[in-house]
């Protein structure tokens, strides 16, 4: 009984050291999951049992960002964007893939500054502000450089396709030798 009472205590005074900064990154985790949700998904699979499930799928990566659950809500949405578009017969909209993959990209990185901040953390309102913006810049860059690869590989026709096919390995290449170059120059 005193372990009980002894836990008790103990969640009763955590819930009492919460402060704001680190709720209100936790709740962005959630709307922006569940926004993923609403644009992924066809909006005949959004009601009823369906709705609930993915409300809680939403709620669990704001509640263990440490744990499996980004990755989980991660593949749930391309679950459903493949429902959307094989399933349900959506056409692919440029729009909403990219917004479907900022919201993905924004969810990962919210979720690995929640990963940092503990519950009771007082938090510098700019940190906050420099990791969106962090953020906002290498969506920005993503988005630009997917759309100019693809008006490149819409005016070679299929040759272009491969032109584009190529010169994204090469990115991916440079991206992943760069990293690399980062970890060693610690």
């Amino acid at each position: 009984m005193d372990a009980v009472t002894g836990r008790v205590t103990a969640a009763q005074n955590a819930l009492a050291r919460i402060s704001p900064a680190p709720l209100m990154v936790r709740g962005g985790i959630f709307v922006i999951v569940l926004a993923g949700y609403a644009l992924a998904f066809p909006a005949e699979a959004l009601v009823g049992r369906t709705l609930v499930f993915l409300s809680v799928a939403a709620l669990l990566p704001a509640l263990g960002p440490r744990r499996i659950w980004p990755t989980f809500t991660a593949l749930v949405t391309v679950g459903g964007w493949l429902l959307a578009t094989d399933g349900y017969g959506r056409p692919v909209a440029l729009w909403r893939l990219l917004a479907v993959a900022v919201l993905l990209y924004l969810g990962h990185t919210l979720c690995a500054l929640a990963a940092l901040l503990p519950y009771d953390a007082v938090v510098d309102p700019d940190l906050i502000t420099r990791w969106l913006l962090r953020a906002a810049a290498v969506l920005l860059g993503a988005a630009v450089l997917g759309v100019l690869l693809l008006q490149v590989g819409r005016l070679g026709g299929a040759a272009g396709h491969q032109w584009v096919t190529v010169l994204g390995l090469m990115v991916a290449v440079g991206t992943a030798a760069l990293l690399g170059w980062l970890l060693r120059r610690r």
